[in-house]
């Protein structure tokens, strides 16, 4: 069985979005700069069906993702930005179009019910009944892969504090949002973080922990 990995950005300060976020700027204002050093990577542009990009460190750690995750659990607010019932949800098909960037089975927390989602590679399924659910049911799908915790902040904390993430990878914008939405919030002393690596880079300083 595969590790559940928390792997985020993060500003120094502490924010992994941005103040006032909207269905035209979901990650809030300054948000977007958490993840330029990503943009340019050529395993990010791969993922997203496309060609180019810098092959260096930044890639690297991106193509390590990609390639050890089977699964994923997300948000309903990083599905789509939404909340409440799907039917009045203006963006409830989710943000990626037609081929989201996962290729692989995906677990979405909500309180509403729905049919799973196909696009593409990648199969949306709702999960209304807990955060254990969702887990167990990623675990199944990733068989001996990992499973990604994508987030959002709230998402993660839950995680956390019932002691079911493994390991975390922090990617450290050195930018301050000032405000926002904040990672680690509510979450205490008793969460444990064993440091494993860190990789520098220009853009970004990459963080993995073991937690315990």
């Amino acid at each position: 069985m595969g590790k559940l990995s928390l792997d985020i950005s993060m500003s120094l300060d502490g924010f992994v979005a941005g103040p006032d976020p909207s269905l035209d700027d979901p990650l809030g204002r300054g948000g977007d700069d958490l993840h330029q050093w990503a943009y340019g990577a050529a395993s990010w542009q791969e993922s997203h069906g496309r060609s180019g990009g810098q092959a260096n460190a930044d890639s690297d750690v991106i193509a390590e993702r990609v390639e050890s995750a089977g699964a994923t659990i997300m948000g309903r607010r990083m599905f789509s930005g939404g909340e409440g019932p799907w039917e009045e949800d203006p963006n409830a098909d989710a943000w990626w179009g037609e081929e989201p960037p996962f290729g692989h089975p995906v677990f979405v927390l909500t309180h509403h019910e729905r049919e799973p989602l196909e696009k593409g590679a990648t199969t949306f399924t709702f999960v209304t009944d807990g955060i254990e659910s969702a887990l167990d049911q990623a675990r199944d799908a990733a068989g001996d892969k990992d499973v990604a915790l994508g987030g959002g902040a709230d998402v993660a904390q839950q995680y956390l504090r019932a002691g079911l993430v493994d390991e975390m990878q922090i990617h450290l914008a050195p930018v301050f949002l000032g405000g926002g939405v904040r990672l680690f919030e509510g979450v205490g002393p008793d969460v444990r973080l064993e440091l494993t690596r860190v990789i520098e880079s220009p853009a970004v300083t990459h963080v993995r922990y073991g937690v315990g």
